[in-house]
């Protein structure tokens, strides 16, 4: 191999490397993320009206693709009874979603190799907002070799006003909100019909948010509004979000350990590209030598057979054409 083909080839090489060891996920790497994951811990499903284990962990949604078009699931969540709930949120009703839910499903046993496990339980929990009424939908198929279930809630079943009205008086009067409370002040703006509703309540607890004075429960309430209304809130509005949530003392002190993390990543990134590359290089070394071996040997004679057996590392391919250079 010549000197610039060996160079290309390392080149690629430490691309290829520097591909597969991608030193941090976005999930990890965006402080709002962060935040809402770290602040979850602990909460339920309860001032929704699904009576579920208590969350014990918020695991990334960048799973497996099965579908080039398939979007990525909107929350995924490790429960206190060792099962996952999938969390998907729907402003229409299709049963043709359905074959999408199976399909999050599906892409959370193969990322956690669950197919092997005995009795672990997978739920899949749609959150309907105001927009549609219970009774409205089916939540299951049954095709005889698969029968699919799903759990529901429905936003339409709460009051907005009256809950954004308690809210605001308590937030104002500078009280702690209950965790019930704040579950539902994340949730708030997709109680409310159709786009435009929910953007304004997005808009007036962007600012509501702010008037907050305990900082860790600020923190979680406007994090998990952001993560909790991705779907529809305006891009200012988000935007807004993480820009006072980066100004936070609690978002910086995330920042500096995300970026700890990056940093160290990087380096051992770095480091494990360094040994790739050495490797590299002794082994073209090797083959090298091999090869400038083999052509003193077949210059003075030696058999194809003897050169074979003698010299390692060099294939009867390559003393093919070590042969037919020579002439």
């Amino acid at each position: 191999m010549n000197k610039k083909g060996g160079f290309m080839l390392r080149n690629q090489r430490r691309r290829n490397i520097q591909k597969k060891r991608q030193p941090i996920t976005y999930q990890n790497k965006d402080v709002v993320s962060k935040l809402f994951a770290e602040k979850m811990r602990n909460r339920s499903f309860s001032a929704y009206g699904l009576m579920l284990p208590e969350i014990i962990e918020v695991l990334p949604t960048n799973l497996p693709v099965v579908e080039a078009n398939e979007m990525r699931i909107d929350n995924l969540f490790r429960l206190k009874d060792n099962s996952i709930v999938i969390v998907d949120y729907e402003s229409e009703y299709r049963h043709s979603n359905k074959i999408k839910y199976l399909n999050y499903t599906v892409r959370v046993l193969k990322k956690y190799n669950l197919i092997s496990k005995k009795e672990q339980i997978i739920r899949m929990v749609v959150i309907y907002t105001g927009d549609i009424e219970k009774g409205t939908t089916r939540n299951e198929i049954d095709v005889g070799c698969l029968r699919f279930q799903i759990e529901e809630i429905f936003l339409s079943e709460l009051n907005a006003e009256e809950i954004e009205r308690d809210l605001t008086a308590k937030i104002e009067s500078g009280k702690v909100l209950t965790e019930e409370e704040q579950m539902q002040f994340v949730i708030l703006p997709l109680i409310y019909k159709n786009i435009e509703k929910k953007q304004d309540c997005i808009r007036r607890c962007v600012e509501l948010g702010k008037k907050i004075k305990f900082p860790e429960m600020q923190a979680f309430l406007l994090s998990g509004l952001l993560v909790f209304t991705d779907k529809v809130i305006r891009k200012d509005d988000s935007e807004e979000i993480r820009r006072y949530l980066g100004m936070t003392k609690i978002g910086k002190i995330i920042q500096e350990e995300i970026q700890q993390a990056v940093d160290e990543a990087v380096a051992r990134t770095e480091r494990e590209t360094r040994k790739e590359t050495r490797r590299e290089t002794r082994r073209e070394t090797r083959k090298k030598t091999s090869l400038d071996i083999a052509k003193r040997m077949l210059e003075t004679g030696v058999s194809t057979e003897r050169i074979l057996f003698c010299v390692k590392g060099i294939s009867k391919k390559e003393l093919k054409e070590l042969k037919k250079q020579l002439g």
